[in-house]
């Protein structure tokens, strides 16, 4: 069963994410946290790049993309249940499809996330999309904690940074909210997650410490959302999804509701996912 109480329903609705805390054991964490660890080095490689020699897109953080495909072990995770069915219930969703997940690795040295909502970033609609954001180690603002624009889910498209500028050939058109509330910064302890909307904006800080910050995210979106834009997303590309076509097939399989131990096979015949971030 999932973690959820009335109150924590009523926060996400209310400021477009939510902290839950003791949601994961730290066996738990130690388990998967080396999972992604092998994980995301089999994906970075041989790249000893310094983090100042990298674009500013790598310099936020490695972003590892659909690592489930490629590691079994770390399926138990990312369809999880427990975890599922919490994004499910605040999401007022009956079911739930993986968008994909994602290593997102802040190394020593790295710089601030710029503020920013995902939603824009993913060709689909309606809006209806959670992400997970699971840190193996706990947040702390010194090693690159996110922070939220409480309630700025509620307003609507918003004006701020586009993270991917360096790597795309067309601005997104963004509109400015001048009732945006202030950045609240999380300290999350430990075994928690943090649930966010797809809408909300949200940043991160710098990573000033000698650590890497290591967090796992999985992306859920409800079923039935259809692509709704042109432009390149693996997720869809990769299964030939048009504009205008409900989004499902091996890549995106049902998160939630699954049964017991069940998990997808991986969509090998869909071609390997992208290396790191947008590099396919």
């Amino acid at each position: 069963m999932a973690v959820l109480d009335s109150s924590l329903f009523e926060r996400f609705h209310r400021d477009g994410f939510v902290v839950v805390e003791d949601f994961f054991e730290p066996n738990e964490l130690d388990h998967f946290g080396s999972i992604v660890d092998r994980a995301v080095k089999d994906r970075i490689g041989s790249d000893l790049r310094p983090v100042d020699e990298k674009s500013l897109y790598e310099q936020s953080f490695q972003q590892c993309m659909n690592l489930w495909e490629d590691n079994a072990d770390l399926k138990a995770l990312t369809f999880s249940q427990k975890l599922g069915e919490t994004a499910g219930l605040l999401l007022g969703a009956e079911a739930l499809r993986i968008w994909h997940d994602q290593a997102l690795y802040k190394e020593s040295g790295g710089r601030e996330t710029d503020p920013h909502q995902d939603w824009p970033l993913w060709p689909m609609g309606p809006a209806r999309q959670v992400t997970a954001w699971i840190p193996f180690d706990g947040s702390k603002l010194e090693a690159g904690a996110m922070g939220y624009s409480p309630g700025s889910h509620r307003l609507g498209l918003a004006k701020f940074s586009d993270i991917t500028r360096e790597l795309r050939e067309e601005p997104y058109p963004y509109f400015d909210h001048s009732e945006m509330a202030e950045i609240f910064w999380v300290e999350a302890p430990r075994g928690s997650v943090v649930f966010h909307h797809s809408l909300t904006v949200h940043q991160a800080r710098a990573n000033v410490t000698a650590d890497t910050r290591r967090v796992y995210c999985i992306i859920y979106f409800e079923d039935g959302c259809t692509r709704s834009l042109p432009h390149s997303h693996q997720s869809l590309d990769r299964q030939g999804i048009e504009e205008g076509q409900q989004i499902q097939g091996p890549v995106t399989p049902v998160a939630w509701p699954r049964a017991h131990n069940d998990v997808p096979d991986s969509p090998s015949a869909m071609g390997r996912p992208p290396q790191t971030g947008f590099r396919y």
